[in-house]
């Protein structure tokens, strides 16, 4: 296997991996370890990654989809992907000690729907169904609120007044495929209101960004990131649109040597909710494996910190 992979290179993107609301959202659950002990009940993995979660579990963490699993007077970490208005109000009335990792971008979009609600708008949101971020959103809510996943939802949907419409987004959306359903929405709804700034992260854009320049450079890209991650899967996304085969793995020990047959060059990226260290992992076995140069595109660096909530900002 080395001698049929001896000739090929690395190209690693950049940015890539964490971002900061995940470097927050991490350092929240840790924190409330160390400052009230073992354990910790988490609504929903903090983020979505199977590596981070085993470790936080490791520490004393308690991963629950339903507040009614939790110990009443315990202490509670809502996830990065946000919660709904009756989620926040069930642990209010079961004396939950609340410590908020939502994203403060996911908060930007809650914030923009209860104004647009307010306003006496109906709101559409472009999203994947299912997904926690999703459902928070929708949660911001009690009604008049519609989602749609495509430009094809977009024909079938029944709004009650036309000019009284806006739109929010998923914050980890492919940036291309957002365009076209957002292309679609003024083209039915010429009135729509959109948010005063997009709602896709910084980091999906840069991590998408990064991807497009590296992919046509390659013949084989490597997303790191869990099937569950909506911005890990949109890389690999962008790579096929650009004709490229990529894979989405979970870590090193899913890299088939097989994959490597006849590759020149090999893209490795890795989701915002992605360690480093499984990236360095990867590129190890990759180096194991024959693989001989290793090299970083440039690219945005980013340097964005958000604060953590009170009673959590001393050391931990």
């Amino acid at each position: 296997m080395s001698e049929a992979v001896s000739a090929a290179e690395v190209l690693l993107a950049q940015p890539r991996g964490f971002c900061a609301g995940v470097d927050r959202a991490i350092e929240i659950v840790e924190r409330a370890l160390a400052q009230f002990g073992a354990p910790i009940y988490v609504r929903h993995e903090i983020v979505h990654n199977d590596h981070v979660v085993g470790d936080l579990r490791g520490k004393g963490a308690v991963f629950v989809d339903q507040l009614d699993e939790v110990p009443a007077g315990s202490v509670l970490v809502f996830s990065a992907h946000g919660v709904s208005r009756s989620v926040r109000d069930e642990a209010e009335q079961r004396g939950l000690q609340v410590f908020d990792a939502t994203c403060p971008l996911v908060t930007k979009v809650h914030v923009e729907v209860a104004k647009m609600r307010r306003d006496g708008r109906e709101v559409v949101m472009i999203g994947h169904a299912g997904h926690p971020e999703v459902e928070g959103t929708m949660g911001q809510a009690d009604d008049g609120i519609h989602l749609v996943e495509t430009a094809e939802d977009v024909a079938g949907l029944r709004v009650a007044d036309p000019l009284r419409l806006a739109y929010v987004t998923q914050t980890t959306l492919s940036v291309d495929d957002c365009r076209v359903v957002i292309d679609a929405l003024k083209a039915r709804f010429p009135d729509i209101a959109e948010p005063k700034k997009q709602d896709i992260c910084y980091a999906t854009q840069n991590r998408q960004d990064a991807v497009k320049f590296m992919a046509p450079q390659c013949d084989l890209v490597l997303v790191i990131g869990s099937p569950s991650s909506s911005n890990s899967n949109r890389l690999r996304e962008v790579a096929e649109k650009m004709g490229r085969e990529a894979r989405l793995i979970g870590s090193a020990a899913e890299l088939d040597p097989a994959w490597l047959i006849g590759r020149r060059r090999i893209g490795v990226s890795a989701g915002a909710s992605a360690p480093e260290l499984l990236v360095q992992a990867l590129v190890a076995r990759l180096r194991e494996l024959g693989v001989g140069r290793v090299q970083v595109l440039d690219g945005i660096e980013e340097h964005v910190q958000f604060p953590l909530p009170k009673g959590l900002t001393g050391g931990g």
